[in-house]
């Protein structure tokens, strides 16, 4: 018998940044049984930034960024951040061919500092950019197919930090629209060394668009350092990874959007759980860790382990950003400087690694970050 549910859509091409002094848009297209090959680069106008490493105050990398989301694609437009120089490029997507970028206008500004990461609205036609240096918080502009229009004033998250960051701890981890898109959230990373405590904003988007400037601010029980996230489909449910013990689900009141905790999974043997792709094809998150090479998928319910992948025979030092699409996921991992960039293809179904593609040739380094999709 013929089951009722749909097959999920295989992904047409995956995105990167290079991140690098000069910073590009690495395009990669994916076959129909998933797979990478090729690639092409296009440069953003703006320059990549590291934040600076917590103990040794040297740019960090692999994580560049600490953040999740660097860059975002909805209908056929990309958008990037530029951490060094301030400044968001959008390009439009050619519908016949996801690997031809063509930038749209010049960079725009943002009223804040060390932006590192993007949110994309097709609903309402906005772009919302989280910022992490001295001047940190959110701000947001709309699109067209003429471009971006000027960034919004910022809604202040008070870091009191310096440019670029010091980091991990206490950045903007990502920002993200609700299922609906009428609430942009933000995740905050906490510092317990410095008893601060990490949080996820909620900010209501009207019917017109506009993203209001006050936040819901919640700090659910026993979460410390939240970092990447995803929504939950046909839910008011979030998967957060916390880089202090795994990840948890969240629940975000519609009425009140407090958040609270609904379950929390503890990962056994972590460095730092901080990046999440959830998948249709099985109905469950894949959570990844700069420092350990493994792909661990968890329950979207009570965010226990439901399988562990290790990948460690492909050298890898350990995977950043991932996402989902089709029965595949597939996961970045930036290399050391020593081990090459390179993308692991994953089925989701089989729990089995597919391809190492290795992103060298393209020019992509230990500085990269972020990873999304085009459906």
């Amino acid at each position: 018998m013929v089951g009722c549910k749909a097959k999920p859509q295989t992904g047409k091409a995956i995105y990167t940044i290079t991140n690098d002094q000069a910073n590009s848009v690495v395009a990669i297209p994916i076959s129909d049984n998933g797979m990478l090959s090729k690639g092409a680069v296009f440069p953003t106008g703006g320059s990549g930034s590291n934040f600076l490493d917590g103990t040794s105050n040297k740019p960090a990398a692999p994580d560049a960024l600490a953040s999740q989301s660097a860059l975002a694609v909805v209908g056929n437009n990309l958008f990037a951040v530029n951490a060094g120089s301030n400044t968001v490029t959008m390009f439009s997507i050619d519908p016949s061919d996801p690997t031809k970028l063509t930038m749209i206008g010049q960079p725009v500004a943002v009223p804040g500092q060390f932006p590192n990461t993007i949110a994309a609205s097709m609903k309402h036609n906005v772009v919302c950019v989280g910022c992490s240096g001295a001047q940190s918080g959110v701000s947001c502009a709309t699109f067209s197919k003429d471009g971006l229009e000027s960034m919004d004033s910022l809604r202040p998250v008070e870091l009191s930090q310096t440019t670029p960051p010091a980091g991990p701890t206490n950045t903007i981890s990502q920002v993200f629209f609700s299922n609906d898109q009428g609430t942009l959230f933000t995740t905050v990373k906490g510092d317990p060394s410095q008893n601060k405590t990490g949080f996820l904003g909620a900010y209501r988007v009207s019917n017109k668009g506009s993203v209001q400037q006050y936040r819901v601010q919640s700090s659910p029980n026993g979460t410390a350092v939240l970092f990447g996230s995803s929504t939950i489909p046909k839910s008011n449910n979030l998967f957060v990874t916390d880089a202090s013990f795994g990840g948890a689900i969240l629940y975000v009141d519609p009425k009140s959007d407090a958040a609270s905790v609904k379950g929390m999974g503890v990962v056994g043997g972590q460095k730092a759980t901080c990046w999440v792709a959830v998948s249709s094809a099985t109905g469950s998150a894949f959570v990844t860790d700069v420092g350990t090479n493994r792909l661990i998928e968890m329950s979207l319910n009570d965010a226990s382990i439901k399988s562990i992948l290790d990948l460690s025979s492909n050298g890898d030092p350990g995977l950043t950003d991932l996402k989902a699409a089709g029965q595949f996921v597939y996961a970045l991992s930036p290399g050391n400087g020593t081990t090459q960039s390179a993308v692991t293809v994953v089925d989701a179904i089989a729990k089995k690694q597919l391809q190492h593609f290795v992103l060298g040739r393209l020019g992509v380094g230990r500085n990269a970050q972020g990873m999304t999709v085009m459906l």
